[in-house]
């Protein structure tokens, strides 16, 4: 009988007492803890270094799913079928809600904490692709998918509605290509790049955990050396979706992170720059474009419908918020 990999357990000197299923992974209850078990497929040169990372951020005291060694010193353990696992340390806890003012500033908080040990020695590799190009390569899919749709016709709700709003989202994409284009970014990104800076690469309310004294970070495994601030954009940007735009929302994430990081004049500048890019409409476009074109979700319609309606207030946050 398949056990996910339970009996790896052992190689770690550990014991299930009990088990239970979650994302793509099992919780393991032992005589030393609860722990994280999941199959790993992924670079073992880039596990080393999200482990270096997590110890160093354990040692300065934060609560992370720091990896555990199995008996013989390594991080991956294979089970009887020869399938790699490994163990993390886990942690009885909450996700942040979303619905909570209190939850959304202490994640913030507890992200600007972490970025200020965040930094290891640049070694090149793990480098965040250009936004640059990025923007660019964007605006061009935008115009690509206009011109496919023209072509062959809008049949469908999405494909009309997405013919009558892109020039206006295609506008503000191109505004902020332009502004990226003019501002201090590639020094930016070199400065971050010399230091060593990382950025968690995936922070959202479902990698934070709130605990009764403390809170946890987890889900290292897309980090990235990077501009800083664009963790804080991610999280950000998804819940003042949630929040139709809120300014004063914004305008206090902006300030409970500052508190404890200091936003530089050229972070801030890039900061408001990626608020004026239509991130999700594109991810929206890019989404149908690479799917089947035959049946399109009624979810999706019904997002981009909500993109369209928010769109005003969403082009007016950087004013406010900034």
């Amino acid at each position: 009988m398949y056990d996910y990999g339970i009996g790896t357990l052992e190689k770690y000197g550990l014991t299930a007492e009990g088990t239970s299923r979650t994302r793509g992974a099992v919780l393991c209850r032992t005589q030393k803890g609860l722990f994280l078990l999941r199959e790993y497929w992924g670079s073992e040169k880039k596990l080393a270094m999200q482990q270096r990372l997590l110890k160093k951020l354990s040692e300065a005291g934060y609560s992370v799913d720091l990896y555990l060694e199995n008996q013989e010193g390594q991080l991956i353990t294979k089970n009887k079928d020869d399938i790699p696992f490994t163990l993390q340390y886990w942690y009885e806890g909450r996700e942040c809600d979303t619905k909570s003012k209190a939850d959304i500033l202490e994640s913030v908080r507890i992200l600007a904490v972490l970025h200020t040990h965040m930094c290891l020695p640049a070694e090149g590799i793990y480098q965040e692709k250009s936004l640059k190009d990025e923007y660019l390569r964007h605006n061009q899919e935008l115009r690509k998918i206009r011109k496919f749709i023209r072509k062959n016709g809008a049949g469908s709700a999405f494909e009309k509605e997405y013919l009558a709003n892109v020039q206006w989202f295609l506008e503000r994409a191109e505004v902020a290509l332009g502004k990226l284009q003019d501002s201090d970014y590639e020094a930016l990104r070199q400065q971050t790049k010399e230091a060593g800076w990382i950025c968690h690469g995936e922070y959202n309310q479902h990698n934070v955990l709130i605990l009764k004294k403390e809170t946890a970070v987890t889900n290292f495994g897309h980090f990235r050396f990077d501009v800083q601030v664009a963790d804080l954009y991610r999280f950000m940007r998804k819940i003042l979706e949630k929040y139709n735009w809120d300014p004063q929302l914004g305008k206090d994430m902006l300030k409970e992170y500052d508190a404890v990081r200091r936003i530089s004049p050229a972070e801030r500048e890039n900061l408001k720059i990626r608020f004026l890019y239509p991130e999700k409409y594109w991810k929206l476009a890019n989404y149908y474009f690479s799917h089947n074109k035959a049946w399109i979700s009624e979810k999706n319609v019904e997002k981009q419908r909500k993109i369209i309606e928010q769109k005003e207030i969403w082009a007016d946050f950087t004013k406010k918020a900034f």
